[in-house]
């Protein structure tokens, strides 16, 4: 049961929807021959970087503590997870530190990481192609495996999963859309006196930002590339409500490029997240 108690240090509860780093099939094309699951490619080295540099950044920026952590069950999501919860919870803050391999020791005792299927990708031929996807329709994540990538006592193994089973394969685009805004909801939800971090894939970042941002269409999403949420909660006999969810713009679109006029269309740059 939650505690009423607010853990949040600014008055709002924040939410961060993030997209993994740069993965290996768009880099190595030769890549997918191979693999022994050509459909959960990991990082290269260069996004291992990115995710742990944004990790920095977002440490840096917001001015508050991250409580929580949720990550697709994607092997390059838990790997971009693993590098910026490295950088979030580092006890000795390097700055010219380039991955989670240069952090000496970090504090387990209160960033918690779980896994979700609802953050998946897109379980249909848009986001992996046909003739890549297991045949029988298993995707054979190793959820032990997955955790294993964290510190021990980072792995909070006792919350249950908004979505129980991954989507079936060929789901809609629609349906995906609907499932990413469904999980961002139900978790913060959950945990409404804790600030999260959604680790997920470029369709739910996108999917967040204009869903709470109204009118703007999302052209493109970088690797590592977040929107950050945040609402106000009010604490009514004991128990944690929250108000309606705004974007944050100062710093919670850094890699999406959007646009919010419905006249002429013009697009808008973010800055870029690295």
């Amino acid at each position: 049961m939650e505690s009423p108690k607010s853990n949040i240090d600014d008055g709002y509860q924040n939410v961060f929807v993030m997209r993994h780093g740069d993965r290996i099939d768009n880099f190595e094309p030769l890549w997918v021959s191979t693999a022994e699951k050509p459909w959960d490619p990991p990082l290269v080295q260069d996004g291992m970087i990115r995710a742990f540099r944004t990790g920095q950044r977002i440490r840096s920026q917001i001015g508050f503590p991250i409580h929580r952590v949720f990550v697709s069950p994607f092997l390059r999501c838990a790997q971009t997870a693993s590098e910026v919860v490295a950088a979030l919870s580092a006890v000795n803050v390097d700055p010219n530190a380039m991955s989670s391999k240069d952090v000496p020791s970090i504090d387990n005792s209160k960033l918690k990481v779980s896994i979700e299927f609802g953050l998946c990708e897109m379980l249909n031929a848009v986001a992996i192609r046909r003739e890549l996807a297991p045949k029988d329709g298993n995707f054979d994540f190793s959820i032990s495996d997955l955790e294993a990538m964290f510190p021990e006592g980072m792995v909070d193994r006792n919350v249950d999963m908004v979505y129980k089973e991954l989507p079936k394969w060929e789901e809609s685009v629609e349906g995906c859309r609907d499932r990413y805004v469904k999980v961002v909801k139900a978790l913060a939800d959950k945990y409404p006196s804790e600030n999260l971090l959604l680790v997920t894939h470029g369709e739910g970042v996108g999917t967040t930002f204009s869903t709470f941002y109204k009118d703007t269409t999302v052209y493109e999403v970088d690797y590592c590339a977040y929107v950050e949420l945040r609402r106000e909660p009010s604490s009514k006999d004991g128990s944690v409500k929250a108000g309606e969810y705004e974007v944050v713009l100062s710093h919670g679109k850094a890699g999406i490029r959007f646009s919010h006029d419905p006249v002429s269309h013009e697009p808008v740059i973010s800055q870029s997240p690295v």
